[in-house]
């Protein structure tokens, strides 16, 4: 019996220190299964349950010490050293808080200041006149910044695995709230609010688990372009520097934009509609489609109809900045076609617009089209968290 109770203290220590971490990474097989709610019970109680198996272990492992042969106690012994191997590399080295860590230089310059080459993808949200943009190559090692736009707080946030980037406020119940990396579910980053250590999606901002489970954080809207297409718009706008503490992380992420990066979870799968395959995805209020981009690629152009929502989706000349907008302007759904110096112009008044969705010349000039939130990610993310998803297939 109490041979069978110090193997049962054993396994609850090992079990509780590795299916703690095995449940909320990457490794194999982890992130298919719901078990999200266990993997939070194993977090949020680690401690008793340690205490509970080293209470099993204490009186049989001290009776082996005290008279059993000598093969027992080494075999013992190499237990505990091989629990303290695990202990060390389950909370020291494959936690995400442990392997990605928060800008220690938070530097947000302007336009003459800038080093960020113009040519890279950034995360960008413009409120109440003020602009900024946040390179996904920084964000994506980073997961998360905190900052603040014309003087409300927000978090920018990225997953490299399901390539999303989402900004939303931290303001929770009228408090500012942080939040650290804690892991991830089902692929996508998950983050832990400090006061109630609930566990958060970063591709919807829904708390999944803990007390404020079903709560969801409310969405800045952003777009994703490179930095030379949005300071044409908004050319006063603060760009986020490279922090020096963090250059071969950086570096790490170098070719995460193209999608040539050589890790197998971030790395693009050129063809269509393949699990790696690139997306560009829009929701309203129950009803979600994809749209496969090397298609956009070919196209520049797609028009298509949400219930209620005539939506033109554009690509510009530098094949990585798109828009997707509102083509209802003053009550007539517009059609549109690319001229020839890649702008637009619609069917219905021959207006051109230009690639900020600006009509430049003809009857319409002056009026803007209105944008509608959408993302570039990977098929099986925008799959996985819009489960009733239509594809757009032409």
């Amino acid at each position: 019996m109490k041979k069978f109770i110090l193997i049962l203290g054993i396994l609850i220590l090992f079990a509780a220190e590795i299916l703690r971490v095995y449940f909320i990474m990457p490794f194999p097989g982890s992130q298919q299964a719901n078990t999200i709610d266990i993997a939070y019970f194993i977090d949020q109680n680690i401690w008793y349950i340690r205490l509970i198996a080293l209470l099993l272990i204490i009186v049989p492992a001290l009776n082996i010490y005290r008279g059993h042969k000598r093969w027992s106690k080494i075999f013992l012994s190499v237990v505990f050293v091989l629990y303290g191997v695990v202990f060390y590399f389950f909370n020291f080295k494959f936690l995400a808080d442990k392997m990605f860590y928060q800008p220690q230089h938070k530097n947000v310059v302007s336009v003459d200041e800038n080093k960020v080459p113009l040519n890279k993808l950034m995360i960008c949200v413009a409120m109440n006149g003020e602009a900024k943009a946040y390179p996904i190559q920084i964000i994506g090692y980073h997961h998360q910044v905190q900052d603040t736009i014309a003087g409300e707080p927000i978090i920018v946030t990225y997953c490299t695995v399901c390539r999303t980037g989402r900004i939303y406020s931290p303001v929770l119940n009228g408090k500012k709230e942080s939040f650290r990396l804690v892991g991830m579910d089902h692929f996508n980053a998950m983050f832990e609010d400090k006061t109630t250590n609930s566990w958060w999606r970063q591709v919807t901002g829904e708390a999944i688990t803990g007390p404020l489970k079903g709560t969801t954080l409310k969405e800045i809207p952003s777009e994703q372009t490179t930095l030379a297409a949005w300071l044409r718009a908004h050319p006063n706008s603060k760009i986020l520097q490279p922090d020096s503490v963090f250059k071969k992380e950086y570096d790490d992420l170098a070719d995460f934009d193209k999608g040539t990066i050589k890790s197998g979870l971030e790395k693009r799968d050129s063809a269509s509609w393949k699990m790696k395959s690139w997306v560009v995805g829009a929701a309203t209020t129950g009803y979600a489609k994809a749209y496969d981009w090397n298609d956009l690629v070919k196209r520049k152009i797609i028009e298509d109809s949400f219930p209620g929502l005539p939506i033109v989706i554009f690509l510009e000349k530098d094949t990585a900045s798109f828009h997707v907008w509102n083509r209802n302007v003053n009550g007539q759904t517009l059609h549109f076609v690319k001229t020839d110096n890649d702008e637009l112009k619609d069917s219905n008044t021959q207006s051109v617009w230009n690639e900020d969705g600006i009509s430049t010349e003809g009857i319409l000039k002056g009026q803007q089209l209105q944008p509608v939130q959408a993302s570039q990610e990977f098929w099986h993310s925008w799959q996985t968290f819009h489960p009733n998803t239509k594809r757009y297939l032409p």
